[in-house]
């Protein structure tokens, strides 16, 4: 079980394996939670905000220093909300490093609430995969949970606008192979007020 790894010159924190969504392209939605080299499979545990914290440490005191640190790995890291929170403050209050969170941006819709705010006084950044510029084809790609689908597309892009309004940077994004206009998907992140960025494709 890996909570907390080293890809490039940044630290990763895999929360969670739970996700709103079933991506076509995730590799977990082909039964591989491999990435890298690491398994990001969880099992049936999650970790604790303790155990992540005492996991970066020790990667940090072993030498490595992270470009940043950031909330991602096979599963929605807002879905282990309280964990994340706890988590960002304490890496605030002890070190300097910027932090990031990758997200679907269905965080609000799951937990009925504008979560931008609690995120704002320890996240940095948020890249909020987009994925798509129109319902139809969101609901095609990201498949979410029948409990979110018809609030899904919405939602995604409240939270785009929430976050740009709390949060320092905000960028969304598409994957590269999906055959998702670009130039159309800027046009949809610039009007949210976030930057835009396309993706390579990772299968892993």
């Amino acid at each position: 079980m890996t909570t907390v790894y080293q890809f490039k010159e940044s630290l990763y924190i895999n929360l969670t394996n739970r996700c709103p969504n079933a991506c076509v392209f995730c590799a977990k939605s082909k039964g591989n939670k491999m990435f890298n080299g690491y398994n990001l499979d969880l099992g049936e545990k999650e970790p604790s905000a303790q155990e992540v914290l005492t996991e970066i440490d020790k990667q940090i005191s072993a030498g490595f220093t992270p470009k940043e640190i950031i909330f991602c790995g096979y599963g929605e890291p807002t879905m282990a909300l309280p964990v994340l929170l706890e988590v960002a403050k304490n890496l605030k209050a002890k070190y300097s490093y910027s932090l990031r969170l990758n997200t679907l941006g269905l965080g609000s819709l799951v937990w009925g609430r504008d979560i931008t705010k609690e995120l704002a006084p320890y996240i940095d950044k948020v890249n909020i995969s987009l994925n798509a510029t129109d319902e139809k084809t969101w609901l095609k790609i990201v498949r979410p949970a029948p409990k979110y689908a018809e609030e899904s597309f919405k939602a995604m892009q409240d939270f785009v606008r929430s976050a740009t309004k709390n949060i320092k940077e905000v960028a969304v994004s598409v994957v590269s192979n999906q055959g998702i206009d670009a130039e159309k998907a800027k046009k949809l992140a610039n009007s949210l007020g976030a930057k835009f960025f396309v993706r390579e494709y990772f299968d892993a």
